[in-house]
């Protein structure tokens, strides 16, 4: 049996995950109502369930984020919501909270969500062990720690393809809780990283004064994903779950496409669900929200990964400004791609991103909303493609199923139609019709063209098969009226034909990676530390949401400042930097510390 390569994209609502089902997801990960790790994205039941008869039409998943924190007095809603999550059909629930493997569950499969630190081949076999499903890997992998997992584990394996970085190993970030006790493992992330900081050495010099020194690029694997393929990875995964649609629809489409190309070459595996989707538009990720791109730790360390002078979408470049005149300016290009009403910007001599419309555009020349800052030499971004994004609004119903239609005489007036679709699934409907001998030559051509009108579903009748004696007519209403009713029938046999997957997880005793766990194992109430407890560990803390002292390792990162500053002590064993550093701004202080052996990075807040 072929291995399935599973497209993953993200949706904050029904209108997203709708949209990335239509533009070619495999799956779609969605927010609960209560429970999920953004907890602006939670959704009604009834949407999820809206979601998960559209996705499974087409054999396509819906995963629900459950992956928050839980207290102990959430306990029994928490149960009580994934009873309801599986009675409305949806194919696994996303967790990090350990507590829940001790709930009276449904046979519902769990992932364990990148949250639970999924970095090494020890925790992820344990993970596996206990009954997980799928385990989403930590995004600073690289492709040869990626191999050794799958060399040593059989769980399906989920990895990050696209979209934001977390500068934390996530689940580990107390940041935003040590700031303003907003947690991000409860779903609640302030996103203080993405704040501007000055750096000083131990002596008080300052190294960086007032960047973005925490704020990473986006990630874009997209020329890796046939290696990740190659690697044992089973679903390729999108960031965005508090993205608009037409990131969604965009982005989507695009790995579509490319995992489509690497599978193309690839006859061992295969795309994991049906049918196959036309954008109204040509997949560009540079159109899409980005703070720029990297591959991160994919390839090792080398890369620029920070984007210091601002953590907001600069877009795709258009190039430099050659001349400023008093209402416009030139960009230096020769053929200049602009539209009335694209949305520019660009950095102001201050380093500060300044954003402006087009008014208008005239070969080169930019006639700007306001001329404020402009100056010659500044490089032009364009962050919004007024043509682009109405081609993704127009972009909706774009999914489609093959099929093939035969029709046949029985006997006595009676006909049968048949339906197949690429899936092999097949329906059919007998009917008595009034019909006599042919007057046209044309008359085959028109029961053909007749009875592959689908228009509105998603079936697309490339071929119409007739066995009939004789040409013969037979009035449209009555061909139409067969038709109706059997793709109604076929389009509810699709449905009735989608088999979930079921999995008991058996409680066992496996042993847990270490016999005494500090507040980074998060745990929050007694069915967690039950667990652990279950898996041979003698000692435990609450985690820091518990904690009634003020939390002061908010941190552990493999983005290194040091590094980043071309003074790794690794590669520059000789450098004579004063450690510790100190990372600051107007409100908040934090200790960098680094372990060169293990290449990473540590905060620790420093209480003013």
């Amino acid at each position: 049996m072929k291995r399935k390569i599973e497209l993953l994209a993200p949706a904050k609502n029904l209108e997203c995950g709708l949209a990335a089902i239509n533009h070619g997801a495999d799956a779609v990960y969605i927010g609960a109502p209560k429970f999920g790790a953004r907890k602006m994205a939670g959704n009604s039941l009834d949407d999820l369930a809206r979601l998960i008869e559209h996705a499974h039409f087409f054999n396509a998943k819906v995963y629900v984020a459950f992956n928050t924190l839980l207290f102990n007095d959430e306990l029994a809603e928490a149960e009580k919501m994934i009873r309801q999550i599986d009675d409305i059909g949806a194919d696994a629930i996303i967790v990090q909270d350990m507590g829940i493997l001790e709930m009276q569950r449904p046979p519902i499969p769990l992932h364990a969500s990148t949250q639970t630190d999924n970095r090494t081949v020890q925790k992820v076999a344990f993970l596996q062990n206990v009954g997980f499903d799928q385990v989403v890997l930590a995004r600073e992998l690289s492709l040869e720690q990626i191999k050794e997992i799958r060399a040593h584990t059989k769980v399906k394996l989920e990895c990050f393809v696209h979209g934001a970085l977390c500068v934390c190993y996530s689940g580990q970030c107390y940041m935003s809780q040590a700031i303003n006790g907003r947690s991000a493992n409860r779903g609640e992330c302030g996103q203080p990283c993405r704040l501007p900081y000055s750096l000083s050495n131990a002596q008080g010099k300052t190294l960086r004064s007032h960047q973005h020194l925490m704020s990473l690029k986006d990630l874009n694997l997209s020329r890796y994903v046939g290696d990740l393929i190659d690697a044992g990875v089973d679903s390729l995964k999108i960031e965005g779950r508090l993205k608009d649609v037409d990131y969604v629809k965009n982005i989507t489409a695009h790995y579509r496409r490319v995992i489509d190309e690497a599978l193309a070459s690839r006859p061992h595996v295969e795309r994991a669900s049906l049918g196959y989707s036309i954008p109204g538009f040509v997949p560009n990720p540079e159109k899409s929200f980005s703070r720029g791109f990297s591959s991160y730790f994919f390839n090792g360390r080398g890369e620029v990964i920070w984007n210091v002078d601002s953590p907001k979408s600069l877009g795709e470049r258009i190039g430099r400004i050659a001349r400023v005149d008093k209402d416009s300016f030139v960009m230096d290009t020769k053929s200049l791609s602009l539209n009335n009403g694209d949305g520019l910007c660009f950095f102001s001599k201050a380093k500060e991103l300044v954003g402006v419309r087009a008014n208008r555009v005239d070969a080169t020349r930019v006639f700007p909303a306001s001329m404020k800052e402009v100056y010659a030499g500044a490089i032009i971004f364009r962050n919004h493609d007024q043509l682009f994004e109405k081609t993704l609004s127009a972009s909706d119903q774009v999914r489609r199923i093959n099929a093939v239609m035969s029709f046949s005489h029985l006997a006595d007036g009676k006909f049968q139609l048949m339906i197949t679709d690429d899936s092999g699934l097949c329906s059919s409907k007998d009917a008595v019709l009034d019909w006599q001998p042919a007057r046209s030559a044309q008359a085959d051509e028109a029961i053909r063209n007749q009875l592959a009108k689908t228009g509105g579903t998603p079936l697309v009748v490339n071929e119409v098969l007739l066995d009939l004696p004789e040409a013969i007519f037979i009035p449209a209403k009555e061909l139409n009226a067969l038709r109706r009713d059997l793709v109604n029938e076929h389009l509810q046999a699709r449905l009735n034909a989608y088999v979930r997957e079921r999995v008991v997880i058996e409680p066992n005793s496996v042993p847990y990676l270490s016999s005494t766990l500090d507040a980074s194992a998060n745990i929050l109430n007694d069915n967690a530390r039950q667990f652990y407890m279950r898996h041979g560990v003698a000692a435990a803390e609450w985690g820091v949401e518990l904690q009634n002292s003020k939390v002061q390792k908010v941190m552990t990162s493999r983005h290194c400042l040091l590094d980043m500053l071309d003074m790794c002590l690794k590669k520059h064993p000789d450098n004579k930097i004063q450690m510790p550093l100190t990372l600051f701004n107007d409100k908040d202080a934090y200790r960098v510390e680094t372990n060169c052996k293990d290449c990473v990075m540590t905060l620790t807040k420093i209480e003013r």
